[in-house]
């Protein structure tokens, strides 16, 4: 598939894309976290 034959290089391709996903759902999840500007800084 798409030329590839190594199994490490499929492998290292699906860990970024993951971790790129994994990063962006991060930070939409603690998008406005510690922006409470109640406490009078």
């Amino acid at each position: 598939m798409l030329g590839i034959t190594d199994p490490a290089i499929w492998f290292a391709y699906v860990l970024a894309i993951g971790l790129t996903l994994a990063c962006i759902l991060y930070g939409l999840l603690n998008w406005n976290i510690g922006l409470d500007d109640s406490h009078g800084s």
